[in-house]
């Protein structure tokens, strides 16, 4: 057994270290997390990471091929999917997460 945390330990204790970000399993299983009522991403165990984009950062984000049409919604250009299987998928999804907590806290 190891003493290393996993994917959704690791992105977990640097997201919820932002101001105001509350973490928590929603209705269907998933991780979210969120600032007041606005979900910034939820995750799928250490596998997976959702977002919502909106339609111009989204097609911008797959065009640069950080994230993929969410499994859910294909086609639309908001929801987006990203695969988490190695430090640096670990790395983007906490900074993708970054800035969709920029974009909420803009508002």
């Amino acid at each position: 057994m190891s003493d290393s945390p996993t994917a959704s330990e690791r992105i977990t204790e640097e997201v919820t270290s932002w101001d105001g970000v509350e973490a928590g399993y929603g209705r269907r299983g998933e991780f979210g997390f969120s600032v007041g009522r606005h979900e910034i991403g939820h995750l799928h165990g250490d596998h997976a990471a959702h977002f919502f984009f909106g339609k111009e950062l989204g097609p911008k984000l797959k065009d640069e091929g950080r994230v993929v049409d969410h499994p859910v919604f294909p086609g639309k250009p908001g929801p987006a999917a990203r695969r988490i299987e190695d430090q640096g998928d670990v790395d983007d999804v906490i900074a993708l997460m970054r800035l969709n907590y920029e974009r909420v806290a803009a508002r």
